[in-house]
């Protein structure tokens, strides 16, 4: 079977660690990092467990972005894929 969906084939636009950072940092840059793409662009961020995984998504949804993917990486990391929404 080679059926995949729409969020497996995602190619990120822009990469984003701040799996050093801490909230409210975390927020904060891929805030940033929005603001400086365009909308319906994809924002691959990734991140640590614990308050960064919490928060961050739960942001940008309150942003009006939409969390394409969430998933372990491995390591206490996961990797969170952003549609930008429209301004």
């Amino acid at each position: 079977m080679t059926g995949t969906s729409k969020e497996e084939t995602v190619v990120p636009d822009v990469v984003l660690d701040i799996t050093h950072e801490v909230c409210p940092m975390t927020f904060v840059h891929t805030k940033l990092k929005l603001e400086e793409m365009r909308a319906g662009q994809v924002l691959e961020v990734l991140l640590s467990g614990g308050e960064p995984l919490q928060n961050v998504p739960r942001s940008v949804k309150y942003e009006g972005h939409k969390v394409l993917k969430l998933e372990p990486v491995g390591d206490n990391k996961y990797k969170l894929l952003i549609e930008r929404g429209s301004d």
